[in-house]
């Protein structure tokens, strides 16, 4: 296992010298963030990320994300030029000494949340998701309120309410057929480039406003993974994403995937499923704390063999700190340690 942190870049209030007096801290996860999705990223930037990370004696190896321009999931004309720079990009980091890239198919929601402040019980506050406040909004009404977080701000009112209306024009077999399109284009790059691709489950795992969501559960990972049935094609396994749906055994899956040799990044993270499927809420890395099982999860991707990147994932605002929702310096680190303590553990179990 090599433990990995999210870092933002020299504008992030979590410092790399912060990061890296994490004990067992191994990499840093992070991106180009100038350059609009779907255009090739310089390598002067890619070049000053992979500085700024080893001077501060950290690897650098995972990009999350590269984006997929939403011309590629909606199967448009100009895909073809998208999808051309997007090999270009994994040649370039590939350059850059990169091993593992995360990213998503999820149609125009990266993910989405009611609230990033909710005061928890213990005092901290954190990010949830209620299923009533969804309820509330529908992104094609003149009247809505658009605002809800993880919403691209990029988009103006009239232009999100367009591509969603492209997205429920579509089915989820379209969809699929769009993936399979950009997979058979890019996994060979990424195969010769040595480098893996990770996608990241849909956050939250289930069907927003009536768009269509594929990487969901076990039985479309399966699929996913048969599309272009390459070591270099895996997952991102999000114990949070897959988790905030009870119906997803997350430790099963852990160990299935792992064994396969399909697991190329992992995102540790608990969550509060709530009862009748009103939502879930993040809370603390520690099993105890939520309703997954993080030490199962974590034995399920030992004892099958998993040895690659993870990262602690959201963690709550706890002792005062303020800023970016999810991803402070304190819980995270906590996580982080909390993590490194189970496979260590585990290790020694096994030895």
């Amino acid at each position: 296992m090599k433990l990995s942190f999210r870092w933002y870049g020299k504008e992030d209030k979590v410092t790399l010298e912060n990061i890296r007096q994490i004990p067992g801290m191994h990499s840093i996860v992070t991106a180009v963030y100038d350059v609009p999705v779907g255009e090739v990223w310089s390598r002067e930037s890619i070049a000053e990320l992979k500085k700024q990370t080893e001077e501060a004696g950290l690897h650098f190896e995972v990009i999350e994300s590269v984006p997929v321009h939403e011309d590629i999931k909606l199967g448009k004309p100009a895909r073809d030029r998208y999808i051309a720079n997007y090999c270009e990009n994994i040649k370039r980091l590939a350059e850059a000494g990169i091993k593992c890239i995360c990213y998503n198919f999820m149609p125009v929601f990266d993910w989405t949340r009611t609230q990033l402040d909710h005061v928890l019980p213990d005092g901290s506050t954190s990010l949830v998701y209620y299923q009533e406040q969804i309820d509330q909004v529908n992104p094609l009404a003149s009247d809505s309120d658009l605002t809800l977080p993880g919403w691209d701000a990029s988009y103006t009112r009239e232009e999100l309410k367009q591509v969603v209306a492209e997205y429920n024009s579509m089915s989820e077999e379209n969809l699929w057929d769009n993936l399979k399109y950009f997979l058979e284009a890019v996994i060979p790059t990424a195969a010769s480039c040595g480098v893996n691709m990770a996608i990241h489950e849909d956050d939250p795992c289930w069907s927003i406003f009536g768009l269509p969501r594929i990487i969901t559960c076990e039985e479309n990972l399966d699929k996913f993974l048969k599309l272009v049935d390459d070591p270099h094609n895996g997952i991102t396994l999000c114990t949070g994403s897959l988790g905030c749906s009870a119906e997803n055994d997350v430790v099963k899956m852990a160990g299935k995937y792992a064994a396969m040799g399909r697991i190329h990044f992992v995102h540790a993270r608990n969550v509060a499923v709530l009862e009748d499927n009103r939502g879930f809420e993040e809370r603390a890395h520690l099993s105890a704390c939520g309703s997954l099982d993080m030490f199962a999860i974590l034995k399920a991707l030992h004892d099958n063999g998993f040895d690659g990147y993870i990262r602690p994932d959201h963690g709550r605002m706890i002792w005062g700190e303020t800023g970016r929702a999810g991803y402070g310096l304190y819980d995270r680190a906590l996580g982080a340690t909390y993590l490194n303590g189970i496979w260590e553990a585990l290790d020694k179990i096994n030895r």
